[in-house]
């Protein structure tokens, strides 16, 4: 699989996290060839603010094989990674986040992101450089998943 159908499966968790009662934000994490997760958002739901889909693959890969070293490992987000999200991933040596929409400033008045942090200017400055990808297809898929979420949860 290539990184849009692995973007894609993170987007479809994003949906799937929509219909749990979560936050429209998933991720897949794979190494490997592999997928080591599949994660939906659902902070709200279990009353913890670090169960951000790509924290929670980050874990659940770890977990699964039974290592703190995802060096190789590619993260799939289907929103830019907050900062917590991104330093989970730094944090475990992931070696490339790919994203399909970027964090915008509505997103960030409405607390759905910690504020303006950008990313790539951590990310230059840290010993553990992670590669970053933006890969735009369905970016207005996710935008349209956020506004529907909205009309039934704000």
């Amino acid at each position: 699989m290539n990184d849009k159908k692995f973007l894609k499966l993170s987007v479809e968790q994003a949906k799937k996290s929509v219909k749990s009662g979560g936050f429209p934000a998933g991720a897949v994490l794979v190494k490997d060839g592999q997928i080591q997760a599949s994660t939906e958002s659902l902070g709200y739901i279990l009353h913890d603010p670090t169960s951000h889909a790509e924290t929670k693959a980050v874990r659940d890969a770890c977990d699964d094989l039974q290592t703190t070293d995802l060096s190789g490992a590619v993260l799939y987000a289907s929103l830019q990674p907050c900062l917590m999200c991104f330093s989970s991933a730094n944090w475990a040596s992931v070696s490339k986040i790919v994203y399909g929409c970027k964090k915008t400033e509505d997103m960030v008045e409405k607390r759905y992101y910690e504020g303006s942090t950008n990313i790539e200017e951590i990310n230059s400055n840290n010993i553990h450089k992670i590669e970053l990808q933006y890969i735009p297809d369905y970016e207005n898929e996710m935008l349209n998943l956020i506004v529907d979420w909205e009309k039934e949860n704000l």
